[in-house]
């Protein structure tokens, strides 16, 4: 038995291994660092919780790239997790095919994410782009999505909600564990699908909802693919998100100690949401065998 388990922590050991060297370390160290001034040549200053107060009384940026990242969650998430919904509930009929459409409609949550998708989301969305020679065959006149500040965040925006595919297969898996005969029972009594919807699909699966819209916001929290390669932040900052502000920090201008206050600042601001999430999901969200009844 000793020796199982030697050899099950022999082969754990490389997970655990990168866990400590660039997880754990990196945190803690990161956190070091929020009370110091170091550009990486020279060794760390102790300046205390002056990079907190500069930023919270004497730095306008933060607070308009704080504003522009609370403003995409915002936006983004519900959108993200309302287009997978749907997409899984109009996905879980037995149709001919249906798993080549699953397929395809995963796709995108693979590339999505990566470098080259987003620059070609930015030659998309050019003033010649494909979404403006689509919208001039209408006669409509082109859009300066990537240089006017209204339209630049949604173009993020929708990138970030094309990538709903690991959001659908987790609300798929949910849909298809809902028990038919509640369906049956609803539809003798003359349920329309939409209420069928509201009122047996939507309830049964809050869980899942739960948990994809945390999961959701933490990495709308942490978006910086889009911002940085569609649209640099810009015009005028209004795709400046926190992230982008923690990477210039950082490593455009080797400031370190402050961007590393900026992050765990990202950080408390994440875990408050989530707390805030968790609290409020006692009114809404319905576990099966619950026997209490919420007030």
């Amino acid at each position: 038995m000793y020796e199982n388990k030697r050899l099950g922590l022999l082969f754990v050991l490389p997970f655990l291994l990168g866990i400590l060297a660039f997880k754990l370390f990196p945190f803690v160290m990161s956190f070091a660092l929020s009370f110091t001034r170091y550009d990486v040549m020279d060794p760390p200053v102790w300046v205390g919780l002056d990079n907190y107060r500069e930023l919270f009384t004497d730095d306008p940026l933060f607070q308009r790239s704080l504003g522009v990242t609370l403003w995409f969650t915002a936006l983004a998430v519900p959108l993200r997790v309302g287009f997978a919904l749907f997409i899984a509930h109009v996905l879980n009929f037995k149709l001919r095919g249906i798993n080549f459409f699953r397929s395809a409609f995963y796709l995108p949550s693979i590339l999505g994410g990566s470098i080259a998708v987003a620059v070609l989301w930015r030659f998309i969305f050019a003033r010649n782009g494909l979404v403006n020679g689509v919208l001039g065959q209408f006669g409509i006149e082109p859009v300066a999505w990537l240089a006017d500040e209204t339209w630049s965040m949604w173009t993020v925006v929708l990138l970030f909600t094309w990538q709903f595919g690991s959001a659908m297969v987790i609300f798929l898996a949910a849909l298809q564990n809902v028990p038919q005969s509640l369906y049956e029972a609803a539809e003798i009594d003359g349920a329309s699908q939409w209420q069928q919807f509201t009122r047996i699909t939507v309830p049964l699966i809050t869980p899942v909802i739960f948990f994809n819209v945390i999961m959701q916001m933490v990495h709308a929290f942490q978006e910086f693919n889009g911002p940085y390669m569609v649209t640099e932040g810009g015009p005028l900052h209004s795709t400046y998100v926190l992230a982008l502000y923690i990477y210039d920090q950082s490593f455009r201008y080797f400031n370190l100690g402050y961007g590393s206050a900026l992050s765990w600042v990202l950080f408390a601001l994440v875990a408050a949401l989530a707390a805030l999430s968790v609290w409020s999901s006692r009114y809404w969200v319905f576990y099966a065998g619950e026997k209490e009844t919420r007030k």
